[in-house]
């Protein structure tokens, strides 16, 4: 059985040809989304995070209320720029987010895309150490994260405290039990899956990642998905790990669907989101749902990945976003043996 969730970006425009017009929409409609998503039936809610952009950039009030407003479905991020965080105070977040959601966050994290400003984690207070790069940056902060979300002491308590300390060295509190298990890579190359399979993170693969062969996109990503899951038996983990990949796909049942997706050019792109970089970018999927079960059983990395995101044009509104879900489940799912 694959999970099959959403992924949206969060974005808002003033525009009035947009749904979603401010923030205090974007927020509103992601939680109105993932109760609506829960109802249909879907597996998961994850929400992207970028900085400096009319979009989600602080997700855990939003995941928190999510898993306020919600009671099975699972909710994450794909990603979390680990360039921007304080992996102590996010570890506090994640926490009390998770404990909200009763253990269902499945965070994504990485060293994120390029943002909308240069160096943007400058501004929040972060550089690199002498001889690092932002990527070693947002590493190290993420093995922070990671460890102090195991749950052991490491804090000298203070002799005369204001509240009776429990013995030993203290912990960041609230601690999410299972929460470390939780935890997920976004991973734009093959080494950097394996780096993340070595460390016990899950594995989530975007629409994008590095060109290392010049082959389609879709098996450049199942080959990383391979490497992935070698290097994870490799490490002894005593789990299985979960790997998700992302896709737009969009099942045309409706003159609506037609209109807005029908004329889509279904093929990979290469491009640069770096310099002297050279990326792929996987198609999107918009047909008929017989045509497009036949499409999507020849995706081998869909079929290496447990964990199927949807990406969703958010700013066509909560309604037409659960649709879209929605004929995914009903028309597309079951021919491929997802449910």
């Amino acid at each position: 059985m694959k999970k099959i969730g959403f992924l949206s970006f969060g974005h808002w425009s003033p525009s009035p040809q947009s749904g979603t017009r401010s923030a205090s929409d974007a927020l509103l409609q992601s939680i109105d989304l993932a109760v609506a998503a829960e109802e249909l039936g879907a597996d998961g809610a994850y929400f992207r995070v970028h900085h400096f952009a009319r979009q989600l950039g602080s997700p855990f009030p939003l995941l928190a209320a999510v898993g306020a407003k919600t009671s099975r479905i699972e909710i994450g991020t794909a990603v979390i720029d680990m360039r921007y965080e304080n992996p102590l105070y996010m570890a506090e977040d994640a926490g009390a987010a998770d404990l909200i959601a009763k253990g269902r966050l499945q965070l994504g994290i990485s060293r994120g895309s390029p943002e909308q400003v240069i160096d943007g984690w400058r501004y929040f207070g972060y550089q690199p150490a002498e001889g690092e790069s932002d990527t070693d940056m947002a590493r190290r902060h993420a093995e922070v994260f990671l460890d102090v979300l195991r749950g052991k002491g490491f804090a000298q308590p203070n002799p005369r405290p204001m509240f009776p300390n429990p013995p030993g060295l203290l912990r960041l509190e609230p601690h999410a039990e299972g929460l470390r298990d939780r935890i997920w890579w976004g991973a734009a190359t093959n080494a950097t899956a394996e780096w993340a399979a070595k460390l016990g993170l899950n594995l989530q693969s975007s629409t994008l990642k590095f060109d290392e062969s010049g082959q389609p996109f879709h098996v450049q990503q199942a080959e990383q998905i391979r490497i992935y899951r070698e290097a994870w038996k490799a490490a002894g983990h005593a789990r299985e790990p979960r790997v998700s990949v992302s896709r737009s796909i969009f099942a045309l049942v409706n003159d609506q669907d037609r209109a807005y997706f029908g004329g889509n050019e279904n093929e990979d792109h290469f491009g640069y989101i770096e310099p002297e970089k050279l990326a792929i970018f996987g198609r999107s999927y918009a047909a008929e749902p017989d045509v497009l079960i036949e499409q999507l059983k020849e995706d081998t990395a869909i079929a290496e990945a447990d964990t199927l995101l949807l990406t969703v044009p958010n700013q066509l509104g909560v309604d037409y976003n659960a649709h879209v879900i929605s004929a995914i489940l009903k028309h597309v799912a079951p021919a491929m043996g997802w449910r």
